[in-house]
């Protein structure tokens, strides 16, 4: 069993085992299957069951021309991705959106800090750098928000994150996340809106640090 208590909702794991996640989800999620037994085992249950239902599904001829170009890419020269493995508290698919280097961190006040590793019209996804009872500014959510936790552990209104945890917040959650004594809490985290902060402060800076 895996120490992680708060993992992928079951109909999330799903649809990034059908590839229909935006690629700033999926990235937090494959982040957190590395750190959870339970959830690799549930993404493999998935992955059975989808190629049981392509056993199942009807044949389909195709034209020639299509068989042709399958064949003439199959031929074609081939490069394969660099696997990256874990380094520190990063797992390899954290290291694989870092491309192998350092985080670059970016102060955002309050010790806060934070390196925005991938945006694209459907979400963005980054690293967060919180020190020991720091609290990030209390906001709502405006579409959904994942935040796996890499290192220490943070706190809000849902309960306690610690590494290989996954908060799931959409618009219903409101929350003032608090990291936990010991180690700074390193977190990835994707959303695919802006947040709404309640406090002026945050909402003025805001467009600089886009989140």
């Amino acid at each position: 069993m895996s120490a992680v208590t708060h993992h992928v909702p079951d109909a999330m794991l799903a649809a990034y085992a059908a590839g229909r996640l935006p690629k700033a989800f999926a990235a937090v999620i494959a982040a957190h299957i590395s750190l959870c037994e339970d959830c690799r085992a549930a993404l493999g249950a998935h992955h059975a069951v989808g190629g049981a239902i392509l056993e199942e599904t009807s044949k389909v001829d195709v034209s020639a021309a299509l068989k042709s170009d399958v064949l003439e890419l199959l031929d074609s020269p081939f490069t394969p991705e660099p696997v990256y493995e874990r380094k520190g508290v990063y797992p390899g698919p954290v290291m694989e959106l870092l491309k192998g280097r350092e985080p670059k961190w970016k102060t955002l006040g309050m010790g806060v800090r934070q390196d925005i590793l991938f945006g694209d019209a459907e979400g963005s996804v980054r690293l967060l750098f919180i020190p020991p009872g720091q609290a990030v500014p209390d906001h709502s959510h405006n579409g959904l928000e994942l935040t796996l936790v890499l290192q220490g552990s943070f706190s809000d209104e849902t309960g306690v994150f610690g590494v290989g945890d996954l908060e799931v917040a959409d618009e219903h959650l409101e929350h003032t996340p608090i990291a936990g004594d010991g180690a700074p809490c390193i977190c990835l985290a994707a959303t695919d809106a802006p947040l709404r902060f309640r406090a002026f402060v945050p909402r003025l800076m805001q467009p600089l640090f886009r989140i």
